[in-house]
């Protein structure tokens, strides 16, 4: 069990750390960056103060190390060795998701045993979603594993305070010291909920042992506020709040729609059911994860609602609603808020497999000893078919994991087409600013939805002159002319410019493409005057705003 755990953990963390930075960081990892560089620079500050801080923190850290290595003698005589600050930012996010398998497991052993726990492990370190949602600097991966790491706990003080053989209150101080960390990650109180009703599902039982009382929930809570302040000290600074604010009332959304399935919907959480489609998540579940995990998870998930089971079965059924429920009707949408509901998923499905794995060896079961032993090859080559599945798809999609597409969704042809924003997540802003440093004449003006994310990488290039604004800019773009250039990315399609650029296609050549993965990524236009009055004629029409 210790070796398959270990390969789990090392496997799964190889498939993470590979070309870490071959893709671009996106506009939001950007963000961290700069959050980073002003923390080295002044001290804890409100910068990115929507987020917590914990996450930061040890991007900070990551990228301290990053530099001391790359000053190395050795760093410096193999460069291929270096780490880039793409892969700095990425790392922790990616240790932590590897780590998350170990996680999986104990809370998989705790529940329904062993060898359901190992099969969870299994499909999360070879899962392809799994594998690319922990590859972005994003404080999803951070909340999973917190969150994990905090049931952990919570669970084993459930079993020690049941068999009364030794006291269970240093458990309960380590539950509420990991939310605090949890809630370091990310601002979702909300979550709590799903532990905090697993607990309250047996305190109707008179049997049970596990009962807290008010004074140990008194200083369960106190433990946790500590905790959320050491690990988020920036809460304490006044402007952190304002910026918290900011975003809580959706000012901080910067583009207004989201491209699904070919269609465009307007993505802002409070709009429920008026924004994105309530089916986003599952079609997602449908096309992004390998068949044999999609089975299993239909097998699984009627079994949760069958006793023999066990009750452990009510802490998965309490995760599956708390995420599923609110999430499916909320109007803003990310393939990338999966990340929390995704280790479930995984363990529903790792309760199918070892379910139909039972029925495989008990088909000609023999005398019981060799019916167990039979049961048991059964559940191990199944378990390994399926991985293989999961190892499959991640192989053959790296190192670009969402763009992986199963052969449901229509496979690597349909790549990138049912979520592009978060399939291709700007990954190709790098190969881009090359191809615009190439083509743009001293000074020119450049238009993207990206706009400081573009010029971010165009100074890398050594283009500092190039005047980079958003497409979305109307009054911007009523100033182009002949030699200025647009960008036209997949997944930054929206409503401000759907027009402008289909007008741009039907009207003229780009001058470059740029792939990701071997599928068309990006488009540059550079303007002529028929082009250029394009674009001055549509920006004109527009009205105040886009």
């Amino acid at each position: 069990m210790a070796v398959a755990l270990a390969l789990f953990v090392l496997a799964g963390l190889g498939l993470r750390a590979y070309r870490l930075g071959a893709e671009s960081l996106s506009e939001d990892e950007l963000n961290k960056v700069r959050a980073v560089a002003e923390y080295r620079e002044r001290g804890l500050t409100p910068a990115n103060g929507e987020h917590p801080f914990l996450m930061k923190g040890l991007l900070t850290a990551s990228f301290v190390a990053s530099e001391a290595w790359n000053s190395t003698s050795f760093a410096r005589s193999n460069p291929r060795l270096q780490v880039s600050t793409e892969a700095a930012a990425r790392l922790p996010g990616a240790l932590l998701g590897a780590l998350t398998a170990l996680l999986l497991f104990l809370v998989g052993r705790e529940i329904f045993g062993t060898q359901v726990g190992l099969i969870a492990a299994a499909l999360w370190a070879f899962d392809p979603a799994a594998v690319g949602f922990n590859r972005i600097a994003k404080e999803d991966s951070f909340l999973v594993f917190f969150f994990l790491l905090a049931n952990v706990f919570w669970l084993r003080g459930q079993k020690v305070a049941e068999e009364g053989r030794r006291r269970p209150e240093p458990f309960y101080w380590a539950t509420a010291a990991a939310f605090g960390a949890m809630l370091a990650s990310k601002y979702v109180p909300h979550f709590l909920a799903i532990s905090g009703a697993y607990y309250y599902a047996f305190q109707g039982v008179a049997a049970t042992r596990w009962r807290m009382g008010k004074r140990r929930w008194l200083v369960w809570f106190a433990v946790m506020g500590v905790a959320f302040v050491i690990f988020n000290p920036t809460i304490l600074l006044p402007d952190t709040w304002r910026e918290m604010l900011t975003f809580a009332g959706e000012k901080r959304i910067g583009h207004d729609s989201y491209e699904f399935l070919g269609r465009l919907y307007r993505n802002q959480m409070s709009l429920w059911l008026r924004g994105s489609p309530w089916y986003f998540y599952y079609v997602f579940m449908g096309v992004k994860l390998p068949v044999p995990v999609i089975l299993g998870f239909v097998v699984g998930l009627p079994l949760l609602f069958r006793r023999r089971l066990g009750d452990g079965r009510y802490f998965l059924l309490f995760w599956l609603f708390f995420w599923f429920f609110p999430f499916t009707f909320m109007g803003g949408k990310f393939t990338r808020y999966f990340t929390f509901a995704l280790p479930a998923v995984l363990l529903t499905s790792a309760v199918g497999v070892h379910y139909v794995a039972g029925l495989l060896g008990r088909l000609r079961t023999g005398e019981q000893g060799r019916g167990a032993q039979r049961t048991a090859y059964a559940g191990a080559a199944l378990a390994f078919v399926v991985g293989a599945f999961s190892l499959y798809g991640s192989a053959s999609a790296a190192p670009h994991y969402r763009l992986y597409t199963n052969a449901l969704g229509g496979g690597a042809g349909r790549a990138g087409t049912y979520f592009p924003h978060d399939e291709f997540y700007d990954a190709s802003t790098g190969d881009i600013a090359s191809a615009v440093a190439r083509l743009a004449p001293p000074g020119a003006r450049v238009a993207s939805e990206t706009p400081e994310l573009l010029a971010y990488y165009a100074r890398l290039a050594g283009r500092e002159d190039l005047r980079s604004v958003s497409l979305s800019d109307r009054a911007a773009l009523r100033e182009f002319g002949a030699g200025d250039l647009i960008v036209v990315a997949r997944g930054r399609r929206y409503f401000s410019n759907d027009e402008i650029t289909a007008r741009l296609a039907a009207a003229s050549q780009p001058a470059a493409a740029v792939s990701l993965g071997g599928l068309p990524s990006a488009r540059l236009y550079k303007l002529d005057a028929a082009s250029a009055a394009i674009v001055s004629e549509v920006a004109g029409r527009q009205g105040p705003n886009f």
